[in-house]
């Protein structure tokens, strides 16, 4: 093999290996990301082509749309009894939220308001995402909404999601012989 021929390989596996760490980068944020809109709760609820796939995540907006991208980091734990989850939101009130079970998901809706403004100088840097967002989070299993608890303190939502008895999952043993 010739040294151009090592080469174009080499540089062939750098890029498949640099394009499957960016991949399953972005499938780990993917849920993360959440789109921000400007307006009140109804205006919020977009087109109806918007409302139809929540879990999808639309294309960047861009520049002076009112739309925004923000992080809103989520974990999901999965206990025998129960489905806890806890939502990074700071910055809002318990009043600010709106959950409800959905096809296996959590979906949390809210509205992240700018409480003040301020400009000095000629620039503003805005790196908060502010509006309306709605958040799918997959559950692991199926819970009972009827009986779940939420709390927000200190910037955090927490979920309490009893599991559904009827269908939680059974460990079955097996005997060898």
């Amino acid at each position: 093999m010739s040294t151009l021929q090592q080469i174009r390989q080499d540089l062939t596996q750098v890029w498949d290996h640099l394009r499957d760490g960016w991949q399953r980068l972005a499938d780990q944020a993917a849920g993360a990301v959440t789109r921000f809109t400007q307006g009140g709760r109804d205006a919020a609820a977009g087109p109806p082509a918007a409302r139809s796939n929540i879990w999808a995540i639309p294309g960047r907006g861009t520049l002076g749309t009112g739309e925004g991208w923000g992080i809103l980091a989520a974990e999901v734990i999965d206990e025998d009894d129960r489905v806890l989850v806890r939502l990074e939101a700071p910055g809002m009130d318990k009043d600010d939220f709106a959950l409800e079970v959905r096809d296996g998901h959590l979906v949390v809706r809210g509205e992240k308001q700018i409480r003040r403004k301020h400009k000095a100088g000629r620039y503003q840097v805005t790196e908060c995402a502010y509006g309306h967002f709605e958040r799918a989070i997959p559950l692991p299993d199926a819970v009972r909404s009827d009986q779940s608890s939420a709390s927000y303190k200190r910037g955090v939502l927490r979920v309490e999601l009893p599991k559904d008895p009827a269908r939680q999952r059974r460990r079955i043993q097996v005997q060898v012989r």
